[in-house]
């Protein structure tokens, strides 16, 4: 048995007992229901902000983004930008569906959509959300942790054999703990998480060169800016496309019908990809978590600083720096062969095979430092447990509250809601292994969809927290318009047309438009068109009574009010040139992508330092929405006093 085996065993073999003794630990301090399915809204602001920071990210940030940063360039490194976009969907709904739990007892967001919208239309949609989350995506993360382990034990532990263990051990703890377990256990998860990106940069660096090594990544990427070499060859603009965008827009039939000119990677297509992740924190699992939370305190914080600022530094920097090392490090067979790489530590990965980037760079580390190696997969793997312990522990409780307790048995008493909540744990994960163990494929048809949808409950959010005249039949409407264009811009909506006899005209993302930008434009045309026709003065009214309790908690003073028409200008000029069209002149603007190294403005590519840039400026942008704007910030005493006086028993 090799050292890094006997490493991994013992430290998974810690991770999994902190995990099961934090389960342990909650059960016992459970008096009902409230605890179980919502921690009896008491979760500490230091626990959400950590919690949320990793369940938002995931093992996509260790995984994927550094894999796809290392294929696709710096046009891909873009997305480094989601620790801007993604905490910005917490900013302008968090605090106020805190506040109509605190108001109503809301514990589902479908409860809170029925309750403000009426009828059980929104409530079914909700939940078919919620398990698209729980069981095909929850899925592929748990099947990318089982994979990793094998990859770095070297196949002395099979994949399903460790995705099995894992899920059981995540199965254990949430069943006996419930959320308030997740919660905490969650806490590590999310510091592990940054932990390991911090450390894959550093890593990076160090092969590199000890000394030079961010001096010679950039000499590198001056060579290999002065030629078409990579996956994409040029762009439109005769740059290497490597280190520049390719473009506003390519009217493009999709990918599997038509490929892209210098990459798919338009500004377009990483827009949308936004909008796809910020759906994350649109879902009805962050709902949940704001709802569980014991005040607002820790909105703002981890809105701001956790996921803004440091993830943002972790992602823009570190992240970006092990995918670009790793093309000079031999793990890109077309710079080995043009003679670019630096050294070869990694090996070659053959197309399809970039998820495996973060492995490789844990195994030149096994020789030396065992126990770094298998310290490093065990933070991937705690970041994938923090993203699918909120998935289905909040998705067992939407089968609770929304199906059992709404349809089914509605005066089950506390221990009977926990055990359909237990239940309903185990039946999620279970059906999500049976998924990855026995059709993969299936699973990453129906996972691709999870983000699309969730970003479909925009419109319905934003009638809750901001827009009276959104009425139920524009959200219902729109939401199920938008959901299944997401459904026919994915491999699944072009497999059931085969199915049925005809071809889709498309591939998946036409115009490099993700099926997330595709939805939610046609969501948002429908649900306008159609509740500007169906707004009847009673349905109005009854919404207007939920806003009214916004006005009188969470309104603006008036000296201050003139920060609204800034604030929403500078947010809407920051999209525009950070993820949208404007983004493309950081392709020259500060230094042509050929010109060298003399020619960049710091010495670095313009690309790279364009996001650099909008990454600050976006962390300022979220400080002024969170703090000035007070969309972030804990209401004052008095309002509080006033949530407390009308709030359930």
């Amino acid at each position: 048995m090799n050292q890094v085996l006997i490493w991994l065993l013992a430290l998974l073999a810690l991770y999994c007992a902190y995990c099961v003794l934090w389960g342990v630990s909650s059960a016992r301090v459970q008096a009902g229901s409230a605890d179980f399915l919502l921690a009896s809204r008491r979760l500490p602001s230091w626990v959400f902000g950590l919690f949320a920071t990793g369940a938002s990210f995931g093992a996509w940030a260790l995984l994927g983004f550094p894999s796809l940063v290392m294929r696709d360039g710096l046009q891909f490194g873009q997305l480094a930008l989601l620790a801007v976009t993604v905490p910005l969907t917490g900013v302008l709904f968090f605090k106020r569906q805190w506040l109509l739990g605190k108001r109503h007892g809301y514990v589902t967001p479908g409860e809170m959509l029925s309750d403000y919208y009426g009828g059980d239309a929104l409530r079914i949609m909700v939940i078919g959300i919620a398990l698209f989350g729980a069981v095909p995506y929850a899925g592929l993360q748990l099947g990318a942790g089982g994979s990793l382990v094998e990859w770095v034990s070297g196949g002395a532990i099979p994949a399903h054999l460790a995705m099995w263990v894992l899920t059981l051990v995540l199965m254990l703890y949430l069943c006996i703990g419930g959320l308030r377990a997740a919660a905490y256990v969650g806490s590590l998860q999310g510091l592990l998480l940054c932990s390991g990106l911090l450390a894959l940069g550093l890593v990076a660096l160090w092969h590199l060169g000890a000394d030079h090594g961010f001096d010679a990544l950039m000499q590198a990427l001056a060579k290999l800016g002065a030629g078409p070499v990579g996956t994409w060859g040029s762009s439109a603009q005769n740059y290497n496309a490597y280190l520049a965008s390719p473009g506003v827009m390519q009217f493009t039939a999709g990918l599997g019908k038509e490929a892209p000119v210098g990459g798919i990677w338009t500004a377009a297509m990483v827009l949308s990809t936004c909008f796809a992740f910020m759906g994350i924190q649109a879902s009805p699992a962050f709902s949940m978590l704001a709802f569980s939370c014991r005040d607002a305190s820790g909105f703002g914080p981890q809105q701001v600083w956790v996921s803004g600022a440091g993830m943002g530094v972790l992602l823009v920097f570190f992240a970006v720096l092990a995918g670009l090392g790793a093309d000079f490090l031999g793990a890109t067979a077309a710079l080995n062969a043009a003679g670019l790489s630096l050294a070869r530590v990694l090996p070659e990965l053959a197309p399809g095979q970039e998820g495996r980037l973060y492995a490789q760079y844990l195994l030149t580390l096994a020789a030396q430092s065992p126990w770094f190696t298998a310290l490093l997969t065990v933070c991937a793997l705690a970041a994938i447990h923090a993203m699918v312990a909120l998935l289905v522990s909040t998705t067992g409780t939407i089968i609770v509250r929304d199906v059992m307790l709404r349809y089914m048995t509605p005066l089950a008493d506390a221990a009977r809601q926990k055990f359909y909540a237990r239940c309903a744990i185990a039946a999620l994960l279970g059906c999500a292994l049976l998924l990855a163990t026995f059709a993969p494929h299936a699973q990453v048809q129906l996972g691709a969809l999870a983000l699309g949808l969730s970003v479909q409950l925009w419109p319905a959010l934003a009638g809750v927290c901001w827009i009276p005249w959104i009425t139920r039949e524009g959200a219902g409407v729109g939401l199920a318009a938008g959901a299944f264009v997401v459904l026919i811009t994915e491999p699944l909506g072009a497999t059931i047309c085969q199915f049925l006899g005809f071809d889709l005209p498309w591939g998946r993302w036409p115009w490099t438009i993700h099926s997330a930008g595709w939805g939610i434009v046609v969501n948002i045309v429908f649900c306008v068109v159609v509740s500007w026709i169906s707004n009847y003065k009673n349905d109005r009214a009854h919404r207007q009574a939920f806003h009214r309790f916004f006005a009188a908690t969470v309104a603006m003073p008036l000296r201050q009010r003139f920060l609204r028409p800034v604030a929403w200008s500078l947010t809407l000029v920051w999209f525009f040139f950070a993820v949208g069209p404007g983004a493309i002149l950081g392709n020259d603007l500060l230094g042509a992508p050929n010109g060298g190294i003399a020619a960049w403005v710091g010495g670095i590519p313009s690309l790279w330092l364009w996001q650099m840039i909008w990454w600050a400026l976006g962390v300022m942008v979220l400080w002024l929405l969170a703090y000035p704007m007070r969309m972030a910030s804990p209401p004052s005493p008095e309002h509080m006093e006033l949530i407390r006086r009308e709030a359930p028993g």
